[in-house]
């Protein structure tokens, strides 16, 4: 099998995915120190800052996602399908997701929605794509 642009942007998606802990666990050392900030949940220390929870949950809805976009990349891929169309929607995708996670963790609701609706159109497209394919 050989690297195509959709299997290089699900690696670029997967990469950032794998890297959005870091911001929200950097601003919960600074609010609670470093050790506290390792241990287990203790109730008495301070709470995170909003954007911090927004982030997490910013996080987690990303790896929701990918879950559903990283098997039909894999599909396409090993089944030798690769159009303009997927290589749009995963170019499209690696940025919608860009766009949800630090509009979420911003606190910004309109656009955080419409990138998670394109994210769900672009992981469509591949579903579409190769359905099409086998019928």
């Amino acid at each position: 099998m050989r690297l195509t642009s959709e299997l290089y942007f699900l690696v670029l998606v997967a990469s950032a995915t794998i890297l959005m802990w870091i911001p929200y666990t950097l601003a919960r050392i600074m609010t609670r120190g470093l050790m506290p900030a390792l241990s287990n949940p203790d109730p008495s220390l301070p709470p995170d800052p909003a954007w911090v929870e927004r982030a997490r949950r910013a996080h987690g809805n990303a790896i929701e996602n990918l879950a559903v976009f990283a098997p039909l990349v894999l599909i396409a891929a090993l089944t030798g399908v690769s159009t303009p169309a997927t290589v749009f929607a995963a170019k499209l995708y690696l940025i919608a997701r860009l766009v949800h996670y630090c509009v979420y963790a911003a606190g910004v609701p309109v656009v955080r929605t419409l990138a998670f609706v394109v994210g769900a159109a672009a992981t469509l497209v591949f579903a579409v794509t190769l359905l099409d394919r086998i019928a």
